[in-house]
Protein backbone atom coordinates (compact mmCIF):
# COMPACT_ATOMS: atom_id res chain seq x y z
CA UNK A 1 0.00 0.00 0.00
CA UNK A 2 1.38 3.39 -1.00
CA UNK A 3 -0.06 6.77 -0.03
CA UNK A 4 0.33 10.04 -1.91
CA UNK A 5 -0.85 13.54 -1.03
CA UNK A 6 -2.59 15.84 -3.51
CA UNK A 7 -3.48 19.55 -3.22
CA UNK A 8 -7.13 20.36 -3.97
CA UNK A 9 -8.30 23.96 -4.50
CA UNK A 10 -12.02 23.62 -3.72
CA UNK A 11 -13.95 21.54 -1.16
CA UNK A 12 -16.10 18.48 -1.86
CA UNK A 13 -14.59 17.52 -5.23
CA UNK A 14 -13.76 14.09 -3.77
CA UNK A 15 -14.76 12.42 -0.51
CA UNK A 16 -13.22 9.76 1.71
CA UNK A 17 -13.76 6.33 0.20
CA UNK A 18 -14.04 7.52 -3.42
CA UNK A 19 -12.13 5.56 -6.04
CA UNK A 20 -10.15 8.01 -8.18
CA UNK A 21 -8.20 7.77 -11.45
CA UNK A 22 -4.88 9.62 -11.73
CA UNK A 23 -2.96 10.65 -14.81
CA UNK A 24 0.80 11.08 -14.98
CA UNK A 25 2.62 14.17 -16.24
CA UNK A 26 6.32 13.88 -17.08
CA UNK A 27 8.82 16.74 -17.05
CA UNK A 28 12.52 16.51 -17.82
CA UNK A 29 13.45 15.21 -14.36
CA UNK A 30 10.22 14.56 -12.46
CA UNK A 31 6.75 13.07 -12.53
CA UNK A 32 3.58 14.61 -11.12
CA UNK A 33 0.06 13.25 -10.89
CA UNK A 34 -3.43 14.70 -11.31
CA UNK A 35 -6.64 13.27 -9.92
CA UNK A 36 -8.95 13.35 -12.93
CA UNK A 37 -10.87 15.32 -14.06
CA UNK A 38 -8.42 18.00 -12.80
CA UNK A 39 -9.53 17.71 -9.17
CA UNK A 40 -6.16 17.84 -7.39
CA UNK A 41 -2.43 17.73 -8.16
CA UNK A 42 0.48 16.00 -6.46
CA UNK A 43 3.95 17.31 -5.84
CA UNK A 44 6.95 16.23 -7.92
CA UNK A 45 8.41 12.73 -7.70
CA UNK A 46 11.74 11.41 -8.95
CA UNK A 47 11.92 8.54 -11.46
CA UNK A 48 12.54 5.94 -8.73
CA UNK A 49 9.41 7.17 -6.87
CA UNK A 50 7.17 6.87 -9.93
CA UNK A 51 3.63 5.58 -9.36
CA UNK A 52 2.92 2.22 -11.04
CA UNK A 53 -0.88 2.16 -10.96
CA UNK A 54 -3.47 4.71 -12.01
CA UNK A 55 -6.33 4.01 -9.61
CA UNK A 56 -6.56 4.56 -5.88
CA UNK A 57 -8.98 5.15 -3.02
CA UNK A 58 -9.28 8.44 -1.12
CA UNK A 59 -8.17 7.77 2.44
CA UNK A 60 -8.70 11.24 3.92
CA UNK A 61 -9.43 14.84 3.00
CA UNK A 62 -8.20 17.55 5.35
CA UNK A 63 -8.56 21.32 5.36
CA UNK A 64 -6.03 23.61 6.98
CA UNK A 65 -4.86 27.21 6.57
CA UNK A 66 -2.98 26.28 3.37
CA UNK A 67 -5.90 24.60 1.61
CA UNK A 68 -7.43 21.18 1.03
CA UNK A 69 -5.26 18.07 0.97
CA UNK A 70 -6.30 14.65 -0.28
CA UNK A 71 -4.48 11.47 0.72
CA UNK A 72 -4.93 8.63 -1.76
CA UNK A 73 -3.94 5.01 -1.11
CA UNK A 74 -2.69 2.94 -4.06
CA UNK A 75 -2.21 -0.84 -4.18
CA UNK A 76 1.45 -1.19 -5.07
Amino acid sequence: MREMEFKMERPDLVREGDVVHVSEKKTALNYSYIIEPAVAMSGCYKVNQRLHCSEGRVKKVIHNERGYYVTVAFDE
